[in-house]
């Protein structure tokens, strides 16, 4: 009989209707949907952690052997693209949220109120971790069955064309347009010990697009991801919109630009009126002040 609280084989119960299995050994299982904020001073065995690490590889071997012998003409770069895609956190993040894991999670006191602000993280991990947890419990066959029902149907031959470096992709065609995108980062969600960081792509004044990811890097990457499938960056697609977009956003950083020349020149003008009128009562006699000077002359 195992010691599981309430609320725990609630989240057991939930899982497996999710996951679409029974478990052998559920302790596996809890395992793998516990935030570390829930095993605080406790083994690091007892949180989604070390089984996030085996689920990692496992999900890249299941997704490389689906792609290779799924697309027998496509090169290294395109199945290490399409892989790349569908295993990144965003993607991970975003079918996790779709099964419902969000409600499976067990988190710690120190997450409650707080919004869940790791949420992001949290459900890629948990997603890897339940890979792991499959393939403890009911081998390779039992890892390889979730994925292809969860995650394998997103893949594509599109991703292959998907440019490995979603930033210089995005600069090279905004460029084009003369436009240099830059990069903001708007939040910082969760606890130190698993952060998750919001970037903004932007084209001269112009938010094009948002991303989140485990570091700042990784948030700029799918921001700029984000803005290129949005306008159809790099597939040989309409692009009518994207260079719409961009054209708006140079003439606005233009039109900026002239309003920023025209107040340093007024300012200029007003330190030149200044110098020129500190020079002028330099010149006057000492202690004399023009209206003194003024009233002399006109008694003379």
């Amino acid at each position: 009989m195992n010691d599981h609280t309430a609320e725990q084989e609630q989240k057991i119960q939930r899982a497996q209707e999710i996951i679409g299995t029974q478990f052998g050994n559920t302790d596996i299982l809890l395992h793998a949907i516990t935030h570390p904020s829930a095993t605080e001073g406790k083994p690091v065995k007892l949180s989604y952690e070390r089984l996030e690490f085996l689920g990692d590889s496992i999900l890249g071997a299941i997704v490389a052997n689906e792609a290779f012998h799924r697309y027998p003409d496509l090169d290294e770069g395109g199945l290490t693209r399409i892989k790349v895609a569908l295993v990144s956190g965003a993607s991970l993040s975003k079918v996790a949220a779709e099964l419902g894991f969000e409600d499976i999670i067990v988190f710690g006191s120190s997450e409650q109120g707080t919004g869940k602000r790791g949420l992001h993280s949290a459900l890629e991990n948990v997603y890897e971790a339940v890979v792991a947890a499959l393939y403890l419990d009911q081998g390779m066959e039992g890892a390889r069955s979730f994925v292809m029902k969860t995650l394998v149907p997103r893949m594509s031959r599109e991703l292959a064309t998907e440019p490995e470096n979603p930033k210089s992709a995005l600069q090279e065609k905004l460029q084009e347009e003369g436009i240099t995108p830059t990069y903001k980062l708007v939040e910082t969600q969760g606890p130190p010990h698993d952060r998750t960081f919001v970037s903004q792509v932007f084209a001269g004044m112009k938010a094009l697009a948002s991303g989140m990811g485990r570091t700042k890097k990784e948030s700029e990457s799918q921001a700029a991801k984000a803005a290129l499938e949005l306008f159809n960056f790099g597939r040989d697609k309409d692009e009518v919109a994207a260079a719409k977009l961009a054209k708006e956003a140079a003439k606005e950083e233009q039109r900026r630009q002239k309003v920023e020349q025209k107040r340093l020149k007024e300012e200029q003008k007003r330190a030149r009126a200044a110098e020129k009128q500190r020079q002028k009562n330099m010149a006057l006699p000492q202690g004399k002040p023009d209206s003194i000077v003024d009233d002399a002359s006109t008694q003379v």
